[in-house]
């Protein structure tokens, strides 16, 4: 026998106790029977004993469905359903709208410069290279830096480092092959790391085949240089002279004229008023950008064009005898920089760039180089315009003048020059040192490095950090030089601040582990100011770099804040960063003078009485709570002010403050809106 599962009907009425079995098939007799003895009823009579059950049939199921007990709780269920999703939809649209934009990758971590040749050896020849740098990747991750720019790896001669390119689509042996540099981009970008190439429009090596051919008169290559008429005796076209000294001039015995050089005579201007001339870079960054590459910095952008008349630069002394202008320091440089179409050469290349920057978190960088000194205006050109994009980072050189001045004042007004001349809505940058200019740990001195660093990681913008300020690797002494510069002038070699990264204590500073052999020499203190021992101590110059580079990503006025001037004076230099919205603020603190100061900012209404160090560059006032009135700093020592206050500083004070893309917070939902 078979089990069948059942449902049993509480409606049913059972007969009641004595009916006969004869009583209950007997059917009365009504009006209204069908002639075969069937009752001809309606289904709200036929089913009056029945209630709703599992299993019931249609018949049931309509009956009660449309009464009003059931069908209006349906009704409002389903209305709610749809005004719920309609509010849903309503809200993520109000959102969307309404936030800002999200940061790029190049704007939420520093960028790290690194030196090939100097970063870590892999094969023990004593020259960096690229299974080298892939060794190191923990290093950046370890650091939160997202965005890594290596220096020229192009195969080369290296007459000036990598400069002077031979071949813009191979990699340079030493450095490793082509498939090395295609295992570390992949990598890389496995880790969430961007790799930024250089770039180098200005000139190629003598031994680029397009020179080579370009000297033969080929009729293809015939005017991909500047070339001019002079003869061997007299080979100075003009007056212009070499960024290292010298004319710019150089007789070719072989095509019997002058070509021009605006660097070394190894490294011949391209004629980049040549339309073939420009498709051959376009062609170039399109190779790289297939590769995968993330950005370019484009070297020495202000040099790419000169003017065709070929006339002599204006002298800065017009007194001096022609025969002694041998620096370019002693011209003007009106006709060899920043020449007319420069910078619809530059939208082009951003223009090739931006085809490649559609898919998410793929969008491709562009930084430009250029030296422009007192002439800022010329700087900020290379921002992107609301009608044409062009750089997004105009390398930001002014820093590199702070060892002049030990003064609160004259840091703010570096910093000042770049804010108050940078177009509205664009992104600020920092720069303290690179692979040209001397370590700011010699310049200015280990007092003053993890302030510098302090500095960097806490102003609005992306801070540029070069291989080793994180740690205050600072010049070696040479006695002589590999840099070509340096065989001119030894005081214009850039060797001292291209020596090995000091990894460890160990031989050769970890740099090389194969063999005893470095490109240039180490500096001797690598046995204590190297990475290995550095993590170790919680107030070394790298803890404290890494510490203020994750404080940076995680604290939303400093991400994304607004920038205040607070305070400066002969020693101390004071600023706030603060978020509309956001109780939360952080008052920096620098010390960049000779002497303990006492600050006093009881003036400034905004500020809280009571303070919290959130950080200091001497550890033993971490946590330490102040008041307005008495911010003791010692020389060299900077401080990040955590404080709470309902109160903002920027609205009343618009001229002293700064923002690149305006968001406020809103505290209820924790999020981001345009304001």
């Amino acid at each position: 026998m078979e089990l069948v599962r059942y449902h049993t009907n509480p409606g049913f009425e059972d007969v009641e106790v004595g009916e006969t079995t004869a009583e209950l098939n007997t059917v009365p007799e009504e009006k209204g029977c069908s002639a075969a003895g069937t009752r001809d009823v309606d289904a709200s009579e036929e089913y009056t004993q029945i209630k709703p059950y599992p299993g019931m049939p249609k018949e049931v199921l309509l009956l009660y469905s449309s009464q009003a007990r059931y069908r209006v709780p349906r009704e409002i269920i389903f209305w709610l359903t749809v005004a719920c999703t309609a509010a849903l939809v309503g809200l993520t649209a109000t959102v969307i709208a309404l936030s800002p934009r999200c940061l790029s990758w190049w704007q939420t971590s520093p960028m790290y410069q690194l030196y090939p040749r100097s970063f870590k050896d892999s094969d023990g020849d004593g020259i960096g290279d690229l299974k080298g740098i892939l060794q190191k990747l923990d290093h950046f991750q370890y650091l939160n830096i997202k965005s890594v720019w290596i220096g020229p790896l192009y195969r080369s001669p290296m007459k000036d480092f990598g400069y002077d390119v031979e071949d813009f689509r191979s990699i340079s042996p030493e450095f490793g092959t082509m498939q090395d540099f295609e295992e570390l981009l992949a990598e890389m970008h496995n880790r969430g790391l961007n790799l930024i190439m250089d770039f180098i429009p200005n000139h190629t090596s003598d031994r680029h085949p397009w020179f080579i051919l370009s000297r033969t008169r080929d009729p293809q290559y015939e005017d991909y240089y500047i070339w001019a008429d002079c003869n061997q005796t007299a080979p100075r076209p003009n007056n212009w002279v070499s960024v290292f000294g010298n004319t710019s001039w150089t007789y070719d015995e072989v095509r019997g004229q002058c070509y021009l050089h605006q660097f070394f005579k190894e490294e011949p201007d391209l004629n980049l008023r040549n339309p073939r001339v420009r498709k051959e870079m376009i062609d170039i960054i399109r190779f790289w950008l297939e590769k995968g590459v993330d950005g370019f910095r484009i070297g020495s952008a202000k040099y790419a064009l000169e003017a065709s008349h070929l006339r002599d630069e204006p002298q800065v002394d017009p007194n001096k005898p022609a025969e002694s202008v041998t620096s370019d320091e002693d011209l003007h440089r009106d006709y060899t920089t920043s020449q007319l179409g420069l910078h619809d050469l530059l939208r082009e290349w951003r223009a090739e760039m931006d085809a490649y920057s559609h898919e998410p978190g793929r969008y491709r960088l562009m930084v430009t180089e250029s030296y422009d000194y007192h002439e800022v205006e010329k700087t900020m050109m290379y921002y992107s315009t609301p009608l044409a994009k062009e750089s997004d980072l105009p390398f930001n050189f002014y820093l590199l003048d702070l060892p002049q001045n030990n003064s609160g004042l004259w840091v703010k007004q570096l910093v000042d020059l770049w804010m108050a001349n940078m177009p509205r809505g664009q992104w600020a940058n920092w720069v303290v040192g690179n692979h040209d200019k001397p370590r700011i740990a010699s310049t200015a001195g280990q007092t003053y490095v993890a302030l510098i660093n302090m500095l960097l990681l806490t102003l609005p913008g992306t801070p540029n950090t070069y291989y080793g300020e994180e740690l205050g690797m600072e010049n070696i002494n040479i006695t002589g030089s590999q840099d070509p510069a340096g065989k001119y002038n030894m005081r214009a070699s850039r060797d001292p601040q291209r020596s090995p990264m000091q990894w460890s204590d160990d031989i050769n500073a970890g740099f090389n582990n194969k063999t005893n052999v470095t490109w240039l020499p180490l500096h001797p203190d690598y046995s204590h100011v190297n990475v290995e021992v550095q993590k170790t101590d919680e107030g070394s110059v790298l803890a404290q770099y890494r510490f203020l580079s994750i404080l940076r990503q995680s604290e939303l006025p400093l991400y994304r804040g607004w920038f205040c001037y607070i305070y400066a004076d002969a020693d101390v230099f004071a600023y706030l960063r603060e978020l509309d919205g956001l109780d939360q603020a952080f008052l920096i603190v620098l010390n960049f003078g000779t002497k303990s100061k006492m600050t006093d900012l009881s003036a400034v209404p905004e500020l809280p009485q009571q303070l919290r160090v959130r950080m200091s560059t001497n550890r033993a006032n971490d946590g330490k709570l102040l008041q307005k009135s008495h911010i003791q700093t010692e020389a060299g020592e900077g401080l990040v002010i955590e404080y709470s206050s309902h109160t903002r500083f920027n609205p009343n004070h618009l001229d002293e403050c700064f923002i690149s893309e305006k968001a406020c917070y809103l505290k209820v939902l924790g999020l981001l809106y345009t304001c």
